[in-house]
């Protein structure tokens, strides 16, 4: 020790640390780290965390008896969606303790209370105006709109591609806050319709007469990775062909130049994203079949899984043709 000048032996200290990214911590220095990668909790495991630690543990802060706020499963999952994003639960703890005081006030202007039923209509008054939104899905099918799935740190979420092809000199415009791996996810789809331009009737100049615009909202979120490669695609395709797009379907993974569709990651997080906005179906990668096995089976219960190898079988599942509904 360079302070009291005294020897000591580090061989068996083992030193643990903990980062919410891994891009914060310096390259040689994590080539010695032992990675343990600890995923955010789900909504259903926030629902049992509040039912069972905080809310009682509010309770009991603020001095009121056992049981005396009472909150039901729909509301706890609203002060979950729509006053917190975040991948643990401080914040959530944060809203708890926020409604257990504005519950002790009450208690204390009105001893004669015995409990305190609070519903969804009541937590403008003990929380304010929501902060977030969930998108949901869209109420029928559309064309040139995808919707597609994403990983973030604070959880699953869906994001909408949508396309607009224009008369022009071949221009492709990419906006949404898009990062380089998902502009190049953006050609490579782009390249894949032009080999399979004749199946479909389409122009095989279209690439040089037109101009697409490809956009992701929201625009001022940061979006990156190869995720979304299928359902850019899939919305390029479809403003070309003009055939609208299932609005009951999700989709996320990569594509290659021949079409065939590459392994992703952060499967679990986006399929409870798409179960919340009322995403039916939804089509993964072959090599995901594994990250299935972490669904909740409620979640199994409501929704279907296809499992893709190559983007003929997303035109199949996910392309509304022929009159079909």
């Amino acid at each position: 020790d360079h302070y009291l000048e005294v020897p000591f032996d580090l061989s068996k200290i083992l030193f643990v640390t903990t980062a919410n990214s891994l891009s914060t911590i310096p390259r040689p220095l994590l080539d010695r780290m032992e990675i343990i990668e600890v995923s955010g909790y789900i909504e259903e495991e926030k629902l049992n965390i509040v039912k069972k630690y905080l809310l009682p543990k509010q309770i009991k802060e603020h001095a009121l008896k056992y049981n005396f706020i009472k909150m039901d499963d729909e509301v706890i999952r609203d002060v979950i969606d729509s006053y917190t994003r975040e991948a643990g639960v401080r914040n959530l703890e944060r809203k708890i303790a926020q409604i257990g005081r504005k519950v002790a006030k009450k208690y204390v202007e009105n001893p004669s209370l015995e409990e305190v039923v609070i519903t969804k209509a009541d937590l403008d008054e003990y929380l304010g105006k929501n902060r977030y939104r969930h998108q949901l899905a869209g109420t029928k099918p559309e064309v040139g709109i995808v919707t597609g799935l994403a990983w973030t740190a604070v959880g699953g979420e869906t994001l909408t591609a949508e396309v607009n092809v224009l008369k022009g000199k071949g221009q492709v415009v990419l906006t949404g806050k898009l990062g380089a791996v998902m502009k190049e996810s953006a050609q490579t789809g782009i390249s894949y319709i032009r080999s399979i331009a004749d199946n479909f009737d389409i122009d095989p100049e279209f690439y040089s007469k037109n101009d697409i615009h490809i956009h992701l909202p929201e625009g001022a979120v940061p979006k990156d990775g190869p995720s979304a490669g299928i359902t850019m695609a899939l919305a390029v395709l479809s403003a070309l062909t003009n055939i609208p797009v299932r609005n009951n379907v999700a989709m996320t993974g990569e594509i290659t130049l021949r079409g065939r569709v590459l392994a992703v990651g952060g499967v679990k997080e986006k399929l409870l994203a798409a179960h919340r906005a009322g995403i039916t179906k939804v089509l993964l990668p072959k090599d995901c079949k594994h990250d299935l096995e972490e669904i909740p089976q409620n979640v199994k219960d409501e929704m279907e899984f296809v499992l893709v190898e190559h983007m003929d079988e997303v035109l199949e599942h996910a392309l509304l043709r022929n009159g079909e509904k």
